[in-house]
């Protein structure tokens, strides 16, 4: 079993990675809870597929379980759907000292974690993500949040869990597109990483690659987010290196209003970003299309036509990380020396080559 010890100021926690944990996860949640009420909140999809098992996992080691399942889709990443669960923990008589266990993808880590985060200001939270971008990027490092209308996660909190469970096993009831998507936050850190990383991902050629090699891709990509968030656990400095590709590929994501999947977006932004800064000689020649060529094997997309819509300055301009008027936008010099550009408001079009209004 891989383990991964983030060390934060306030609180320590494990990342175990190995096929088959889900399978013992009664026994690893009774190593860091004591026996308590718990809370599994799942989707419509992955609830059928796993709750009842980690369920009769949990309830062998002395917890009292109740399951909870909302509608699949971002849309359930919402304030009403929120207080909807909150509601449920209180009929359940949840109290602060029991715990919420988030099992499923990136929309139910964000939005059980978020639950956990704010019920009686905080109860204990398990990450157990069960599709690939969840596993390799947003069950560690304790965002947790909801939409408000179009704008991703405006609404949220950090909030570190006590443990995260990855079994790379659940991967195989993921549809191919599913697993795909979460190869373009892979990729990204890869890119930003360099070195042995780096070489692996060059020998990805298939979708079947990524899940032959799920443990070491999770492993690889895992140390570098633990790392940075050890380094800057509120985004102030080097944890905005993890934005590598997503300022644009937020913005073409919301363009996109549902047609396409995040990791698509930010394979989408991270090539645009790479175009860009090696157009104006920031990154050296030849790397976009090292990158390019990366995402475009398994299949990812590597462009959109959104990208020329008048409407992309705007949505880069009311993104959340812009401070004062400006943006900080990361780039790579060459594979894995990532840098940040702060770029005043004024300049971010022709930095970023986008067209004008």
């Amino acid at each position: 079993m891989k383990k991964i010890t983030v060390k934060l100021s306030t609180k320590q926690y494990d990342v175990l990675i190995e096929k088959g944990l889900l399978k013992q996860a009664g026994s690893l949640v009774a190593g860091v809870w004591s026996p308590r009420k718990v809370a599994i909140v799942s989707d419509s999809n992955v609830a059928p597929l796993y709750q009842a098992q980690l369920a009769a996992e949990l309830k062998k080691s002395g917890f009292t379980v109740h399951c909870y399942q909302f509608p699949a889709g971002e849309a359930s990443k919402s304030l009403p759907q929120l207080q909807e669960l909150t509601e449920q923990l209180v009929a359940d008589n949840f109290n602060r000292d029991d715990g919420v266990i988030a099992l499923g993808g990136g929309v139910t880590g964000d939005l059980a974690g978020f639950l956990a985060a704010t019920y009686m200001r905080g109860i204990a939270l398990i990450q157990i993500p069960t599709s690939l971008l969840a596993q390799v990027d947003s069950s560690v490092g304790g965002k947790t949040a909801v939409d408000l209308g179009t704008t991703k996660n405006i609404v949220g909190a950090f909030y570190e869990p006590d443990l995260v469970i990855i079994d790379p096993t659940t991967l195989t009831t993921l549809e191919q597109r599913d697993l795909v998507e979460g190869y373009g936050e892979i990729v990204k850190v890869a890119a930003m990483t360099g070195g042995d990383f780096w070489k692996l991902i060059t020998e990805i050629q298939t979708p079947a690659d990524i899940f032959q090699h799920a443990t070491e891709l999770s492993e690889g990509a895992i140390q570098f987010k633990a790392d940075i968030v050890m380094a800057d656990e509120k985004e102030g400095g080097q944890r905005q290196l993890l934005n590598f590709g997503h300022t644009i590929g937020h913005a073409v994501e919301a363009l996109a209003a549902g047609e396409l999947r995040h990791g698509e977006a930010v394979s989408i932004g991270t090539v645009a970003i790479c175009q860009a800064f090696e157009a104006a000689g920031k990154t050296a020649p030849g790397v976009t299309e090292q990158i390019r060529d990366r995402f475009a094997t398994v299949g990812l997309p590597v462009d959109s036509p959104l990208l020329k819509s008048p409407a992309m300055l705007d949505k880069i301009k009311h993104d959340k990380k812009n401070h004062n008027g400006h943006l900080n936008l990361v780039y790579v010099h060459t594979i894995g020396e990532p840098a940040i550009l702060t770029v005043p408001e004024k300049e971010i079009a022709a930095t970023l080559q986008l067209p004008r209004k």
